[in-house]
């Protein structure tokens, strides 16, 4: 019996680029007629024809499954949308662009199939076409949570791998609302193969992902998986205590020892007003925690399924 693959393609707003990634899937699939496919297209909302052209790609092609969402509820929860609902017994995830290489696919399979990992993800040994600013943040990201997290990613690291179906299960069962998966790739463990490739530019259309969006989908992955943050904000407390023990005694012995009045009110206004910036600071960490802490006790669904090809069962339908 043939194995199957499922592709998942989380899109939002990419009808220019769609012909291009379908044709490369039938061109790559028909050289991995060994096995049975499942392309997974996750509609994340969009507002172009997206969703109209993927219908009519499933009515011509069987393979062709699609999810479509009531609003954009993000990457993460397509991602995880596709998880839920992929049958295949090998699952990928890549991105519509076609930055992530379908031709990639049956080297990840047999890499899967005769050295014994339970995945095998991709990452970028250039960064050829991306802005220096950004590149340079990016790096820099990698380097402060693979420090201060239990989750191991690698620099370059994309979202595009090919898993078990073990492994899929495990993410399932993660069923956070606030979602950041490199970081669960890296938590669940499994042993993972990272396969280099050089980077490729969007096929067609133009990047979701701002400098803007990148920067706040790092902060929240720091915080996701890890309490460093936490203990720095403690600490930083901990030590302007200490010193502001040591400038109350300053102040005592010059005023009652040296009969010298203490002077400086310039000075001492910019030392409070670094302080209160600090604590400011320190409780802007605390309610980024408390806000992931808040929709998490809410219970919202991670996405809500508008429309759909696929046979689903009726308590599904809104990852209830």
């Amino acid at each position: 019996m043939k194995e199957k693959l499922s592709l998942i393609i989380p899109c939002y707003n990419e009808q220019e680029v769609l012909p291009l990634l379908y044709a490369e899937l039938c061109k790559v699939t028909e050289q991995m007629a060994e096995n049975n496919f499942e392309f997974l297209f996750v509609d994340d909302g969009s507002k172009d024809k997206t969703l109209e052209i993927i219908k009519k790609y499933a009515e011509e092609d069987e393979r062709v499954k699609y999810i479509s969402f009531s609003r954009n509820f993000g990457k993460e929860a397509a991602m995880y949308a596709g998880f839920c609902e992929a049958e295949g017994d090998y699952v990928a995830v890549m991105d519509a662009d076609l930055q992530d290489p379908p031709s990639l696919l049956p080297e990840m399979l047999r890499i899967i199939k005769e050295e014994g990992y339970d995945s095998v993800a991709t990452r970028r040994v250039t960064r050829e076409g991306e802005p220096k600013i950004r590149s340079f943040f990016a790096r820099c990201f990698y380097k402060i949570i693979n420090k201060i997290s239990e989750a191991d990613i690698v620099d370059g690291a994309r979202d595009f791998r090919l898993m078990k179906r073990a492994m899929v299960d495990s993410i399932v069962r993660m069923c956070e609302y606030n979602r950041f998966s490199k970081g669960i790739f890296g938590w669940i463990g499994f042993k993972t193969y990272w396969l280099p490739f050089q980077n490729v530019e969007r096929a067609a259309g133009e990047t979701k992902w701002s400098f803007w969006k990148l920067f706040k989908y790092s902060v929240e992955g720091i915080i996701n998986f890890s309490q460093v943050p936490l203990s720095v904000a403690s600490w930083t407390g901990l030590f302007f205590t200490f010193m502001s023990f040591i400038g109350v005694a300053v102040v005592f012995i010059r005023r009652f020892f040296f009969d010298d009045p203490v002077q400086g009110w310039a000075s001492l206004v910019c030392f409070i007003c670094f302080i209160g910036g600090i604590q400011l600071f320190c409780m802007g960490i605390m309610g980024q925690y408390l806000a992931k802490t808040y929709m998490e006790v809410k219970g919202r669904p991670i996405y809500i399924i508008r429309e759909t090809n696929k046979k689903r069962e009726r308590k599904n339908e809104t990852n209830e």
